[in-house]
């Protein structure tokens, strides 16, 4: 009796695990390209996987230029189920080269329409957005002599030699953000002519949107050019950062998802698409962000002015995107030299 009772434990115990491995092999992992912040990652994995746990979220994160550069070079082979948090400038370029599955999710369908895709088909829908800042090191500002900007014009100043970090527009879409938001305000004579005179006083120009921020943040520069995300949590952790939003020329980009074309995993990603477009994801955005495509659930980030989105441009998403590689080839041409070298 006591063999046969072992032989039941020992056969149920098998069972279990047999069907813990199928269902383990029956979930579906999602490959996901993104250009969001690393401590917002956690966040969204988490309740996605708790409402949907037959599909996983496998993170691939770098800056957005070298997310739409990979994204554009598997074209005929992808890798990606989804990107989920890339500049809608560059989304824009993909869907045109054709990279991207025309798919708007019934969730998308109540956002706002300027938070998503205009052109039929469809291919591409807001989640949250981030808006350029100056954030400005109060103790070594003070320490140099250096004063606490107000605008863009004033980093022109000599001054400040030596002293300004701000992100490569082609590799970030924080730096190109910086870039498309002078040129649609001054035009581009003025917008060249200022960008000249703030190359005198820039140290480097980063591939990462928010080194910057952290840069300035250590004193490692008096000024870094970053977004306000970034610079307000630096903040939060006891930076001496000051955060200069000008009124004029302050640039925005809209962080989108989009299914991959030829995803092997469509129907799973469209599922992350519906989830991601849905209230409770836009809830989970508003805890960090002060724009949100529902703009009901945004955030009140530490230092930064209650009127921003009084405050931000209205951006032509549309001609950033197109008119993007030509200004990226001048911007080269005139300061590329000044960039840090790539890892």
């Amino acid at each position: 009796m006591h063999t046969k009772r072992l032989k039941g434990l020992v056969y149920g115990v098998a069972f279990a695990l047999a069907g813990t491995a199928m269902s383990a092999h029956a979930q579906t992992a999602l490959s996901v390209y993104t250009a969001y912040e690393s401590d917002d990652l956690a966040p969204y994995k988490k309740a996605f996987e708790a409402k949907h746990p037959d599909i996983k979220i496998n993170w691939i994160r770098d800056s957005t230029g070298v997310v739409a550069a990979k994204l554009l070079a598997e074209k005929d082979n992808p890798r990606a189920d989804a990107v989920w948090g890339l500049a809608v400038t560059n989304v824009d370029h993909l869907k045109a080269q054709g990279v991207l599955e025309p798919y708007l999710p019934e969730n998308a369908k109540k956002i706002d329409p300027k938070f998503r895709d205009s052109v039929e088909p469809a291919s591409w829908f807001g989640n949250t957005g981030w808006t350029s800042a100056i954030a400005y090191n109060t103790v070594e500002g003070k320490k140099k002599g250096i004063p606490q900007p107000a605008t863009w014009q004033d980093l022109a100043d000599p001054k400040f030699k030596g002293q300004i970090v701000m992100p490569h527009p082609a590799s970030s879409g924080t730096g190109f953000m910086y870039v498309s938001a002078w040129i649609q305000t001054w035009g581009e004579e003025k917008a060249w002519a200022f960008m000249d005179k703030l190359h005198e006083n820039i140290s480097r120009y980063t591939h990462s949107g928010s080194a910057p921020a952290v840069l300035a943040g250590r004193g490692e520069s008096v000024v870094g050019l970053a977004m306000e995300l970034r610079s307000s949590r630096l903040q939060e952790e006891g930076a001496p950062i000051a955060i200069v939003m000008p009124s004029e020329a302050l640039g925005w980009e809209l962080n989108v998802f989009s299914v991959i074309k030829g995803t092997k995993n469509q129907q799973a990603a469209k599922t992350l698409a519906e989830w991601a477009a849905s209230p409770e994801a836009m809830e989970i955005y508003g805890k960090t962000r002060a724009i949100v495509a529902m703009p009901q659930y945004a955030a009140k980030l530490p230092g930064v002015p209650a009127d921003l989105t009084q405050r931000i441009l209205k951006q032509d998403f549309v001609w950033a995107s197109q008119n993007r590689e030509r200004i990226l080839k001048e911007w080269e041409k005139r300061y590329g030299g000044k960039a840090e070298p790539k890892k």
